[in-house]
């Protein structure tokens, strides 16, 4: 397909933003009614457009994948610059190599921080050989606010507790199924996180995960009811709308690599 000339791609931008067609009609109406609770006509024209988003490429078992243009990279398999070890020690000591991290040595926390709401990536293998059974193979997770898991387990023929398996919202929520593939061989998920929200003091609206595991959803919409803490029933705890991403090192060399992050906002933003 031939390719058109950017002034002319630059120049149709700048039509569409402003209400009008190439052509010069208007792209939509203004004399329809309003969408309730909105400032815009049904098919406003002049109604904010999306943002143009490059997608990055799919992971394979050889390569890992590329980030979205608006994403935030927080490992690229090069270095650990964008983490901080958890207890304080400076950058995470874990083994980088051959484009993925290996869990050493403690916890690993981002140095930004993100949210309310979020759509993380993240690729991630077990150990091979798989040893061990239960909650001690392949034993990691990934943390929202430092005190929300979703759990990373090697779940391939390892039976566990449901609500501690692989993409479980731990200790509240196990899959609808178990996607997970062999020790050795690279997984992704896929993370949509909502945030909760708090007003004066109090609990407003519930956190919420949407998970794909390896391409099949596994969490739709999951009302988280407070934090995972183990044996215990969460409860919710005011905290900024904001929040690091950790990592968690569970005595376990889990590997990841290519992990990346978007906030999510609407197009009427502007932002």
């Amino acid at each position: 397909m031939k390719s058109l000339p950017l002034f002319t791609v630059l120049a149709s931008a700048a039509l569409a933003s402003s209400g009008f067609a190439a052509d010069g009609k208007s792209l939509g109406y203004t004399t329809t009614p309003m969408i309730p609770g909105s400032k815009w006509h049904v098919h406003d024209g002049d109604r904010p457009q999306p943002k143009i988003v490059t997608p990055g490429t799919e992971s394979t078992q050889e390569q890992a994948g590329t980030a979205p243009s608006d994403a935030v990279v927080l490992f690229d398999g090069k270095d650990l610059s964008k983490w901080k070890a958890s207890n304080g020690g400076g950058e995470p000591q874990w083994k980088v190599e051959n484009g993925y991290a290996e869990v050493h040595g403690g916890d690993a926390t981002t140095k930004d921080e993100f949210g309310p709401d979020v759509q993380l990536h993240v690729e991630w293998t077990a150990p091979v050989p798989g040893v061990g059974s239960g909650q001690g193979r392949g034993n990691s997770g990934i943390f929202f606010y430092g005190r929300y898991e979703i759990q990373v387990l090697d779940c391939y023929e390892n039976p566990t507790y449901p609500d501690g398996q692989a993409t479980a919202i731990y200790g509240q929520t196990p899959p609808l199924v178990n996607a997970s593939r062999k020790p050795g061989e690279w997984q992704t998920y896929d993370i949509v996180f909502n945030g909760p929200r708090f007003k004066d003091g109090k609990l407003e609206t519930p956190a919420y995960a949407t998970i794909l595991h390896n391409g099949v959803l596994v969490q739709n919409h999951t009302q988280l009811t407070g934090s995972t803490p183990h044996q215990q029933v969460g409860t919710y705890t005011e905290h900024p709308e904001k929040g690091a991403i950790r990592i968690q090192d569970h005595n376990n060399p889990v590997r990841y690599r290519s992990l990346w992050i978007r906030e999510l906002k609407p197009v009427d933003s502007g932002s």
